[in-house]
C-alpha cells in the first residue's frame, strides 16, 4: 500500500510527534511505501496573525499540494495525525476530490476544546462540549491565554462542525481509549467510524527488576500533570520511599524547592529515552498524578513494557489504561492524601506481584505486532467506506 502520513509538528516535541514517527516506521517495516506531508509550528509567531488564523480554518495551499502528491505518488490512503494549525481540515476535501480514503487520529480533544486538554484552572472543564460556538473558551482565553488566538481555534471548530468536515469527510477515526471515543461521540462524531487503537512501544525494551527501591515520575513539569499533588503527597509520612522526578517544564522551580526541603525527593531533570527506560527498570513503581484527560501517556506503556507497575489518578481515560490490581493502582483525582495512602500500600511485595501483570498488559495491548493488526483493520474500514462514497 502507498500511504501518505500527514502531521503538523508542535513547537514543543510531544507524544503525537513520536506516534507519527513510530507509525511511519511500523508501516515501512511491513513493506508499505510511506510518504510524509509535514508542517512545523516553528516560526509561526512571525507570520501575520490574521493570515495564520485564516489558514488554520482553511488552507488552500494544503489542498493544492496534497492533491498533487496523491496524483503523482498514486497514494492509496491518507492518514492524518495532527492537522492543527497549518495543515487544517481542508486536507480532507483534497482527499475526497481525489477519491482517496482518509483516516484521522484523535490524540487530543482539539475538536471540542480550544486548549485540547479539557482543563481550566487546574480542574477538568467541559464547558465547551456540545456548544456550537465555544464562547467560554473565548471568555477565558483558553488557547495560549490569548483571546485572538482562542477565537481562531473556536472559529475552526464552529466552521468545520457546522459544515460536517469531521462527520462527512473522514472515512475512519482512531481514538486511543474507550473514554476518548465516548467524548468524541458526545461531540457528534459517528461512533461506528471510531476505532480504538492505543499507542505502542517498539522495539520492546528489556525487563527491569525494580531493585532501585524508589518511586518515579516522568513527564512535563506542568499544572495538568499533577505536579502539585505529587509534591504535596511526599510531605506525608506514608510516602517514605524516595521519589525521582524526571522532566522539565514551567513548574521546575517548585520541584527544585521541594527537593531542597525534602531529602526523599530527587530532581533528575530532562533525560533521553534510553536513560528514562533505565530509571523505569529500577523503579518500584511509576506515578502518574495527572489532572486532565490524558490521551495515552507513552510513559505508562513504557513502564508496562519493562514490568514496572503504575500508580495513577482515576481521571477519565486513565481508568481504562490502569486497572486496580492489574498492573497498577489508582487514587482519587487531585487527592494528595489518597495518593500517599496508595504509595504506602505499594510495598516491595505488592510491587513484585504487579510486575508480571504490568508486563502482561503490555503484551496484550501495546506491542508493535498488535498495533499493526489494528492499524490495518482501520485502513481496511476506511477503504471500504471510501468505495461506498464514490
Amino acid at each position: 500500500m502507498r500511504i501518505l502520513l500527514c502531521h503538523n509538528y508542535y513547537q514543543q516535541a510531544g507524544g503525537e510527534d513520536s506516534c507519527f514517527a513510530d507509525e511511519a516506521s511500523l508501516l515501512e517495516r511491513h513493506g508499505h511505501t510511506v510518504f510524509r506531508y509535514i508542517r512545523d509550528n516553528e516560526g509561526i509567531g512571525g507570520l501575520k496573525a490574521i493570515s495564520t488564523a485564516a489558514k488554520t480554518i482553511w488552507n488552500i495551499g494544503t489542498i493544492r499540494e496534497v492533491r498533487r502528491i496523491i496524483r503523482r505518488e498514486k497514494i492509496d490512503l491518507v492518514h492524518c495525525t495532527n492537522t492543527f494549525p497549518l495543515i487544517s481540515p481542508s486536507i480532507y476535501y483534497a482527499c475526497n476530490r481525489e477519491r482517496t480514503p482518509v483516516v484521522q487520529s484523535l490524540h487530543n480533544y482539539r475538536l471540542m476544546c480550544a486548549n485540547s486538554y479539557f482543563l481550566r484552572d487546574g480542574k477538568v472543564c467541559e464547558d465547551c462540549l456540545n456548544r456550537r460556538i465555544a464562547i467560554p473558551a473565548i471568555k477565558h482565553k483558553c488557547y495560549r491565554d490569548n483571546r485572538f488566538a482562542t477565537t481562531a481555534v473556536v472559529a475552526l471548530q464552529a466552521v468545520h462542525h457546522g459544515v460536517g468536515s469531521w462527520r462527512n469527510r473522514v472515512d475512519q477515526f482512531i481514538a486511543l481509549t474507550e473514554f476518548a471515543k465516548s467524548k468524541f461521540v458526545q461531540a457528534g462524531l459517528p461512533g461506528d467510524r471510531i476505532s480504538i487503537k492505543p499507542n505502542f512501544v517498539d522495539p520492546t525494551p528489556s525487563l527491569g527488576t525494580g531493585s532501585g527501591g524508589y518511586a518515579l515520575f516522568v513527564g512535563r513539569l506542568s499544572e495538568e500533570k499533577g505536579i502539585a499533588v505529587l509534591l504535596e503527597a511526599w510531605r506525608d509520612a506514608r510516602c517514605a520511599i524516595p521519589l525521582r522526578i524526571v522532566g522539565d517544564g514551567p513548574l521546575k522551580q517548585s520541584v527544585l524547592e521541594a527537593a531542597e526541603q525534602n531529602s526523599n525527593i530527587q530532581y533528575i531533570g530532562f533525560q533521553q529515552s534510553n536513560e528514562v527506560l533505565a530509571h523505569m527498570r529500577d523503579a518500584r513503581f511509576l506515578v502518574v498524578p495527572s489532572l486532565w484527560y490524558e490521551g495515552l501517556p507513552r510513559t505508562i506503556v513504557e513502564s508496562f513494557a519493562v514490568g514496572t507497575p503504575v500508580i495513577t489518578s482515576d481521571v477519565g481515560p486513565l481508568k481504562d489504561i490502569v486497572r486496580n490490581g492489574d498492573g497498577g493502582m489508582r487514587f482519587k483525582l487531585g487527592d494528595s492524601a489518597d495518593l500517599a495512602r496508595v504509595v504506602g500500600e505499594m510495598t516491595t511485595e505488592k510491587a513484585s506481584e504487579l510486575r508480571l501483570l504490568a508486563k502482561r498488559e503490555f503484551e496484550n495491548r501495546y506491542t508493535a505486532d498488535k498495533n499493526y493488526e489494528s492499524l490495518m483493520s482501520v485502513y481496511d474500514a476506511a477503504r471500504m467506506r471510501a468505495i461506498k462514497r464514490r
